[in-house]
C-alpha cells in the first residue's frame, strides 16, 4: 500500500462542512509493486439460489436477459462471471426420474420476505442441462444436498449433474463444472445445523464425497472438476479447523479439495431490522468486516488452495430495503470486491435470488414489490439493479489479460483508491467517494480533489476520466456509467459514451457518492 497524507485540520474541515472542496494527494507507483496480487478477471461472480435456477437460465431456450447481463461482463474481461448454484435450497432438493426440469413449493410470502426461498425442490435431468444456455466458457460450482443424508438421492443428483456437464451441448460451449459443493452453511448456529459437531460434519462429508467420486470417478486427481470445502457462515469453524490433522483432507475424497468457500455478509435483515445506507457504504466498516478473514485466507492459500467468498452480499436474508437495492450499494459492491482482492480472497460470489433486494440482476418479470411485498401497479420486467454497475466498473478496471492491483492508502474516511497494472505498468486507477449524498441531504454536494503524485520513471501526463453518475445514494435506478445505461429491456448498454481527457497534474475531482475510472 502507498501512503497519502492529509493534514488533520483539513480532514476535520472536510468532515464538518459541505461547502469546502477538500484535497488529498495520492502517491502511486508507475511500476507494479512486487507484492501486488494478480486479480481474477471474474473477481465479481454470482451465487444463485438453486430453487429458481431455471428462471435465470431458461428451460427450452436461454433467458436472453440473463445471458446478456453476464455476457456484458465477459466481453469486458474475457471471462464471464463464474456461477455457484446453491444456497439454503441446495439442502432442500430431491431428484426424480419423472421430473423434466424442476418444481418447488414455497412458504407464504411476508412483507420482509416477499420472495421466499423454496421449502422443497424436485429436480430432473433438464435442470442441470440448462447450464448450456449461459455464455460460452462460463464456469460453475454446483451444490448438492447434505442435509437429508440419503445416499441414493445424492448419487442420483450427482449422476444427473455430471451427465449434463459431459453433454456435447455444454462441452462444445466451453462451459465447465469447476467444483461440487456438498451442503450449504452446515454447522451454522448453536446447536450446529444438520450435524452435532465438526467431526460429525467431516465424517458425513467424507462419506458423501466418497460416494460421488467412487461411483463416477469424478472428481478425481486428473479431472477438471474438484470439490470445494466449507461453505460455512460465520467463524464458528475455520479452514484451520477443517484442514487440521485428522480433518477433511485425510481421505481420498478430501484430497480432491482444491478450494475453500467462506460465506460473509456485511450485515443482516433476518429479524427485519432497518439499516443505514451510510453504514453500508462506510469505508472503515467495509474493511473491518473483512479483516477477520485475513488469517483464514492465508491458511488456505498456504495449503495451495484458493480462498473464495462463495456467498456474499450486503445484508443476509435477501437485503435491507432502501439500503441493499440502492445506488450506494453499487459503491459498496465495488469497494468490497476490490478490497477483498487485496487480502487473499480470489473471487467473490454475490448471492442472488428471484426478487431478492440485493440482486445485481433481476432475471424475470416481478409482480410484487421486492421491498414490502405489495402488488405492483404494473409488472416490472427483467432489469439490472444498481449493484450491477459496481460489477461493470470492477470489470473495466481489471480489463483483459494479466492484471495486478494495489489499494492506495488514502488518509480520508470517505475516499478509497486502487491502482491497476497491465503487465508491470500502471494502466488504470479507480477512486470511490463513499460519502452518502441522499435525496434528503441539504446543502451543496461535497467533493474532493485527488492529486496524483507518481514514483518511478515514465509517469503519465494525460488521463481519460470516466464517471459513475448517481443523483442520490438512495436512488434505486437512473445511474449512468460514462453517460451510458445498462437499465435497458435487454441488459445491453445504451447511450453515447462520455469521457473527458485531462492533465494528470490537475488531479481529478470526485463528488460524494461517485466513482471514477482513470485510464492512462
Amino acid at each position: 500500500m502507498f501512503s497519502v497524507r492529509l493534514s488533520q485540520p483539513l480532514i476535520l474541515l472536510c468532515l464538518l462542512t459541505r461547502e469546502v472542496l477538500c484535497q488529498v494527494t495520492a502517491t502511486v507507483a508507475v511500476a507494479a509493486p512486487s507484492a501486488a496480487p494478480t486479480i481474477a478477471p471474474d473477481l465479481v461472480s454470482l451465487s444463485i439460489e438453486l430453487d429458481r435456477w431455471t428462471d435465470w437460465s431458461g428451460t427450452t431456450s436461454r433467458n436472453a436477459f440473463t445471458f446478456n447481463a453476464l455476457n456484458n461482463l465477459g466481453q469486458i474481461t474475457g471471462a464471464p462471471p463464474r456461477l455457484r448454484i446453491g444456497g439454503d435450497t441446495e439442502d432442500r432438493t430431491d431428484w426424480s426420474p419423472t421430473m423434466k426440469f424442476s418444481t418447488a413449493t414455497f412458504d407464504p410470502p411476508t412483507a420482509n420476505t416477499p420472495y421466499p426461498e423454496g421449502s422443497n425442490i424436485i429436480l430432473g435431468d433438464g435442470f442441470y442441462q440448462t447450464a448450456q444456455f449461459l455464455p460460452p466458457n462460463t464456469r460453475f460450482t454446483w451444490g448438492v444436498n447434505f442435509k437429508n443424508g440419503n445416499m441414493t438421492d445424492l448419487y442420483l443428483q450427482a449422476k444427473s449433474l455430471l451427465k449434463a456437464f459431459t453433454s456435447s451441448a455444454v462441452t462444445s460451449a466451453g462451459i465447465m463444472l469447476d467444483y461440487i459443493e456438498i451442503g450449504n452453511e452446515v454447522g451454522l448456529g448453536d446447536p450446529p445445523r444438520h450435524v452435532s459437531s465438526l467431526q460429525d460434519y467431516i465424517s458425513r462429508w467424507t462419506s458423501y464425497a466418497t460416494n460421488i467420486t467412487g461411483s463416477f470417478g469424478i472428481p478425481s486427481t486428473t479431472s477438471h472438476t474438484k470439490f470445494w470445502a466449507g461453505a460455512f457462515a460465520g467463524t464458528m469453524w475455520t479452514p484451520q479447523d477443517l484442514f487440521a490433522s485428522g480433518g477433511i483432507l485425510e481421505s481420498h475424497a478430501g484430497s480432491l479439495v482444491t478450494a475453500y468457500s467462506q460465506h460473509k455478509y456485511e450485515g443482516g435483515f433476518c429479524s427485519g431490522a432497518a439499516g443505514l445506507l451510510q453504514n453500508l457504504m462506510d469505508k472503515n466498516l467495509i474493511r473491518s468486516n473483512l479483516t477477520g478473514l485475513i488469517d483464514d485466507a492465508a491458511a488456505t492459500r498456504a495449503k495451495g488452495f484458493e480462498y473464495y467468498l462463495g456467498e456474499t452480499n450486503s445484508d443476509s436474508c435477501h437485503g435491507i430495503p432502501g439500503v441493499s437495492n440502492t445506488a450506494g450499494a453499487a459503491l459498496w459492491t465495488l469497494d468490497h470486491a476490490l478490497h477483498a482482492s487485496q487480502i487473499g480472497i480470489t473471487r467473490l460470489y454475490f448471492h442472488e435470488g428471484v426478487g431478492f433486494k440485493y440482486n445485481l440482476i433481476q432475471p424475470v418479470t416481478l409482480t410484487v414489490s421486492t421491498t414490502d411485498g405489495t402488488p405492483l401497479q404494473k409488472p416490472l420486467p427483467p432489469h439490472v439493479q444498481p449493484q450491477y454497475y459496481g460489477a461493470i466498473i470492477a470489470a473495466e478496471a481489471i480489463g483483459k489479460g494479466t492484471t495486478r492491483a494495489v489499494e492506495l492508502t488514502i488518509d480520508n474516511e470517505r475516499i478509497s483508491g486502487y491502482a491497476f497494472y497491465s503487465g508491470n505498468r500502471l494502466a488504470r486507477i479507480v477512486l470511490i467517494n463513499s460519502q452518502a449524498y441522499l435525496a434528503t441531504t441539504i446543502g451543496t454536494r461535497p467533493s474532493t480533489l485527488v492529486k496524483l503524485a507518481f514514483t518511478g520513471s515514465g509517469a503519465p501526463t494525460k488521463m481519460v476520466v470516466k464517471r459513475l453518475a448517481i443523483a442520490h445514494a438512495d436512488d434505486t435506478s437512473g445511474l449512468t456509467w460514462g453517460g451510458q445505461t445498462y437499465e435497458t429491456a435487454n441488459a445491453k448498454v445504451s447511450g453515447t459514451l462520455k469521457t473527458t481527457s485531462a492533465n494528470v497534474a490537475d488531479g481529478v475531482t470526485i463528488s460524494a457518492t461517485e466513482a471514477v475510472l482513470l485510464t492512462f
